[in-house]
């Protein structure tokens, strides 16, 4: 017996049977799309984590003191970000930043709480932040320690509404200020709501919220600009060695950490892959008990099959074509449920990325994995009952009713 004909007959034999067919399918059809749909899920993840760490500045250089541990003292101070901007080569901005607690604002009737930050004016360009209405503050709003504040975006609307906010005055906790500037719609930026946050001058946030407070010129981040990433690298060094000399410490063990949006990404990457393991070993188990069923299922065929393999036997089939056509029927199987759980897997992707409800990207290779698993499955599971039909004895196959 050829192997078109061989093909032809497991073919027949499966379409005898449709729903139960189709039915033996669904374990596969569910784990090959599990794979593409998680792995695109987790993809989508990696994406999405990667788009909003860039939005943090391109090109951006992250310095932290006391090496980012929460509770310690910050070992930078002001004119740590002051001799960068002036010894650093390579650089194109410097932003210094410090918080406070929490401060109460309010405007008319409307008041909250709300995150405050003291910034350089490098702050918009060094971190990609525009100014959507009026102006951020400047050197000399810095260097006077004038009450200036510029707003975030959720926040100018929830004080003002429909009504311009500019050269209004404000209460921020007991500090009478005047706004300048409304920041441009950004959103929430790894966790972090640009949004729903104040600005005001670094040296008016020592003076009037910190004054009492023994972070006085302490910084909570230096935030530095490359001018391009061939410069990143130069300029990292260049901070590293002026920091440790400034700091009376080892280059090979700083008070401080210097980190990149690649070491970001990287560092959310190293979650997302433990995340990715853990769903490709769920829709594994699925593509298991699919192969596990198509087995059973194999093998309930070769029971009720018997009789009809006796006569095939006795009227000249060798083994190796009874083996063939019942391990055929599987491998067909299998690549029938792979193939709709590829349509599925990828449908699905596609639509909770279109419909927004979640980001996905498909990758290509879960594809071919998948669909490979599939008819890896079929020819595994398969051969169990394929060798069991090979193996019947001719007479009493016959005598079977």
């Amino acid at each position: 017996m050829t192997f078109i004909e061989t093909i032809g007959l497991a073919w027949g034999s499966l379409i005898l049977n449709k729903l139960r067919s189709f039915l033996t399918t669904l374990g596969v059809i569910i784990g090959v799309a599990a794979v593409i749909l998680m792995l695109a899920i987790s993809a989508g993840a990696e994406a999405a984590i990667a788009d909003q760490i860039n939005a943090l500045g391109s090109n951006l250089i992250v310095i932290s003191g006391s090496r980012g541990i929460p509770g310690k003292l910050p070992t930078l101070v002001y004119d740590d970000a002051l001799a960068i901007a002036d010894n650093v080569k390579g650089i194109s901005g410097m932003a210094a930043e410090q918080s406070a607690v929490d401060q109460v604002i309010q405007w008319g009737n409307a008041n909250f709480t709300i995150p405050i930050l003291g910034e350089t004016p490098g702050f918009p360009t060094v971190r990609d932040v525009p100014v959507g209405t009026g102006r951020f503050f400047t050197q000399a709003d810095l260097d006077r320690k004038n009450k200036v504040i510029v707003l975030g975006y959720k926040v100018a609307q929830d004080l003002f509404g429909d009504t311009s906010p500019l050269d209004q005055e404000i209460e921020l906790g007991n500090t009478r200020v005047t706004v300048i500037g409304v920041m441009a719609p950004k959103g929430s930026v790894a966790e972090t709501d640009y949004d729903n946050r104040v600005y005001i001058p670094l040296t008016v946030l020592y003076q009037r919220f910190l004054s009492n407070m023994n972070v006085q010129n302490r910084l909570r981040s230096i935030y530095v600009k490359a001018q391009s990433p061939e410069t990143m690298d130069s300029a990292i060094g260049q901070t590293k060695s002026l920091l440790a000399q400034r700091h009376d410490v080892l280059v090979s063990s700083p008070d401080f950490t210097i980190q990149t949006q690649q070491d970001i990404i990287q560092t959310q990457q190293a979650t997302t892959e433990t995340f990715r393991t853990l769903l490709a070993w769920v829709a594994a188990v699925s593509l298991l008990v699919g192969g596990i069923g198509i087995m059973n299922i194999m093998l309930v065929s070769v029971t009720e099959r018997t009789r009809e393999i006796g006569v095939r036997v006795s009227i000249g089939a060798r083994p190796i074509d009874v083996r063939r056509q019942f391990l055929l029927e599987a491998v067909i199987l299998s690549l029938f449920g792979g193939m709709i759980g590829v349509i599925t897997g990828v449908s699905g992707a596609w639509l909770f990325n279109e419909t927004g409800a979640m980001r996905t990207v498909i990758v290509s290779w879960s594809v071919v994995l998948a669909f490979a698993a599939a008819a890896l499955i079929g020819i595994v599971f398969g051969y169990f009952p394929a060798n069991k039909a090979a193996s019947l004895d001719p007479i009493e196959a016959l005598r079977h009713e």
